[in-house]
């Protein structure tokens, strides 16, 4: 189990050991300790972009919640296939790599996935 804090915005200021205290009170009370966590927080823009991307809805909103690890695990095993995007040609072909396994991993089990580069050569 791990917890992974990460702060990307500027607005509120956050105190991450104090956050870090009360979500595993939260996991304690859940019962929920034996999975990985991961916590970003962005400003409204980019949730607002996130939330087009993965739910189709063009608002900021307070909280996205998904299965990450399925999309990180994808992107990483297209990269030690050799997969890379450095040039608009190569993301070309690693998208539509990490594309096609999310699709089937969401045709498999509901989810709706998105490649991490989505957006990385105006994709």
């Amino acid at each position: 189990m791990s917890l992974v804090i990460r702060n990307l915005q500027r607005v509120i200021p956050i105190r991450r050991a104090p956050l870090r205290s009360k979500i595993e009170i939260v996991r304690r009370i859940l019962g929920v300790q034996k999975f990985d966590l991961g916590i970003i927080c962005v400003d409204n823009k980019n949730i607002q972009h996130i939330n087009r991307i993965y739910r189709s809805r063009n608002v900021p909103t307070d909280v996205l919640s998904f299965p990450f690890h399925e999309v990180t695990a994808t992107h990483g095993l297209c990269h030690l296939l050799g997969f890379t995007h450095s040039t608009e040609a190569e993301w070309q072909q690693m998208f539509q790599k990490e594309k096609a396994v999310l699709d089937e991993l969401g045709r498999r089990t509901g989810t709706r996935l998105q490649p991490l580069t989505r957006d990385l050569f105006g994709g």
